[in-house]
């Protein structure tokens, strides 16, 4: 294929590199090369210390241990715990979003965005909440004990808050949203000939969803109910306070409570076989999964108004799920915060929110940074050895924190004592651990788990700067970094300061990698809520919650304002399909 005489070099994708023949661009590859390096170094250590373990256990194997102690339960609890969330989320998410994309009914506007408000919230904070609204001592065991005239917890019966059908339940609320955003995409996305045809042939409403809708949307519902179960594989926060021993509470308290990091390196490549299985599924569920139509015929749905008593149940439908997600725990951390605002001034409130700033803030930054850095290489060159370094990158999301963490701290600790060797040497005296107490460990664990999102963000903005102004800047001299400050740069600030929000909040939230890494005497906002709950101290916990689900809804605003600006060019786009059809 000519460059000159290619009408659309918009993508780059299939274009050839504008640089690969330089030196320039071997820089960039061997850039690709370490950062891919970097990146599956953790993964790579922690197979090698559950293969060779470190402890000197004399004729015991931290293996047959666990085989017999740990793992049985630890398995069967978080299997059925992802099995549970897995179908929970998937019936919220794809209701949810069925409703929203194809019935009209007052209200439906403030519900479409609305849907995606639990994402804010961690986990383990709606877990906090929910316990304070359904313990013994809440407002609705409160209210059941005053309304029946019941004396003690003896007189009746009440679902455990603290159970495994519990966190099914509160994780769900939480982890639906990305059923939700893939299912709601797909469906706006379907033609409405596909489902005239249906209509024409006899089906109702239902048999169209059943038979038609769902089965197309299946691609996305295998990836959002994959997401949902890889953030359930990763939380421990709430899956520790509600008393369910799944295996990333295995790990910590293998690593931490029982002293065998060989151990927490097995439980964690079990954990990591269970991601790779997960991945491997999503992939084979949509492998023959093939889409085509016809650009004048790929007319939206009119959709179904509905109106009286339907319109009411849309709207309670759609509202329940927000209302249990967000509304409730942010509520009960509202009302917890407000009276006991002394907390606010709290000196250890204030340290762990400075160093949550600034932890989340140079893991964005970095992130940032790396990410463009793959994304510029693999425009310069895209190859399918730099594309296939880039993708291996970018695992680091699909791997539990606590996964990340075990495999981070042996380089570390190595590095730092091999350094401190050399400090005594020189000097007379040692350096201490440096990197493990600096946070290096936990920045580090940041940049790997969150570098997919900044990936993804700056190849999407790429995608979107015409080749012609490589070309263009190659003639007039221009070298590829140039090139990249003086014209990528600009047009891609939007997309670098949305990649970079995404990484701070996600870093803000983020409890198992921070709760194993972070340094000695050190607390962030997510840790200081960890250890307060664990001292069922929720009042002290509330105002440092509050801020984090706060922080968590900036990015909210921003994909609900990316959503509508492609809902906008989208139906342009449609109107102009139909349009040059009509002609």
């Amino acid at each position: 294929m000519s460059l000159v005489n290619d009408p659309d070099l918009g993508t780059g994708a299939d274009a050839a590199p504008v640089f690969a023949g330089t030196g320039q661009g071997r820089t960039w590859r061997v850039a690709v090369w370490i950062v891919a390096v970097l990146a599956a170094l953790p993964l790579v250590v922690l197979a090698l210390v559950a293969i060779f373990p470190v402890e000197a256990d004399e004729g015991t194997s931290p293996w047959l241990h666990l085989i017999g102690t740990v793992l049985p339960g630890a398995t069967v609890t978080t299997f059925l715990l992802m099995a549970g969330i897995g179908c929970l989320t998937a019936a919220i998410g794809v209701t949810t979003a069925w409703i929203v994309a194809t019935c009209r009914f007052p209200g439906r506007g403030f519900l479409e965005w609305a849907l995606l408000l639990p994402l804010a919230i961690p986990t383990y904070i709606v877990a906090y909440a929910h316990v304070e609204v359904l313990d013994f001592t809440g407002p609705v065991q409160s209210a059941i004990r005053w309304l029946f005239g019941f004396k003690s917890a003896k007189d009746y019966w009440f679902p455990n808050p603290r159970s495994l059908p519990s966190a099914i339940f509160v994780m769900s609320l939480v982890l639906y949203p990305y059923v939700y955003m893939t299912t709601r995409a797909m469906f706006a996305l379907q033609s409405a000939a596909t489902i005239d045809v249906a209509r024409t042939l006899g089906a109702g409403p239902w048999r169209v969803f059943f038979r038609v809708a769902l089965p197309l949307a299946r691609p996305a519902l295998a990836v959002g109910v994959t997401l949902s179960l890889m953030e359930c594989l990763n939380d421990i926060g709430a899956v520790e306070y509600l008393g369910v021993k799944t295996l990333t509470f295995s790990v910590y308290d293998t690593w931490l409570n029982r002293g065998s990091l060989s151990g927490a390196a097995q439980i964690a490549c079990l954990m990591l076989a269970v991601v790779f299985l997960l991945v491997w599924a999503e992939r084979h569920a949509r492998r023959h999964q093939r889409f085509s139509h016809a650009a004048s015929r790929n007319r939206p749905m009119a959709g179904y108004r509905l109106s009286g008593s339907h319109a009411a149940l849309a709207f309670a439908a759609c509202a329940l799920p927000v209302l249990l997600g967000f509304v409730v725990p942010v509520s009960v951390l509202a009302d917890y915060a407000s009276r006991r605002l002394e907390v606010l001034t709290d000196p250890g409130l204030i340290r762990a929110a400075r160093n949550s700033l600034v932890f989340a803030a140079a893991a964005a930054a970095l992130t940032v940074g790396i990410g463009l850095v793959l994304a510029y290489a693999v425009r310069l060159n895209p190859t399918r050895t730099v594309r296939a370094l880039a993708r291996a990158s970018s695992v680091g999301y699909a791997v539990p924190g606590a996964v990340l963490a075990v495999g981070i701290l042996l380089p570390l600790t190595y590095l730092d004592n091999r350094l401190n060797e050399a400090t005594a040497l020189i000097f007379g005296t040692g350096a201490g651990l440096v990197l493990v107490s600096s946070g290096v460990g936990l920045i580090y664990a940041y940049v790997v788990r969150f570098l997919a999102v900044s990936i993804g963000s700056i190849e999407s903005g790429l995608s979107k700067i015409s080749l012609h102004l490589d070309m263009a800047a190659r003639t007039l001299g221009r070298t590829a970094e140039q090139s990249l400050v003086e014209i990528h740069l600009p047009l891609l600030r939007p997309v670098l300061v949305s990649a970079g929000l995404l990484v701070f909040v996600d870093a803000m939230k983020e409890l198992p990698a921070t709760l194993l890494l972070r340094p000695f005497n050190v607390e962030t906002l997510a840790t200081w809520v960890y250890v307060q709950a664990s001292r069922e101290a929720i009042g002290d916990a509330a105002p440092a919650a509050l801020a984090i689900v706060l922080v968590g809804l900036l990015p909210l605003l921003v994909l609900s304002r990316i959503g509508r600006t492609a809902e906008r060019h989208g139906a342009r786009w449609r109107a102009a399909a139909a349009a040059e059809g009509n002609a």
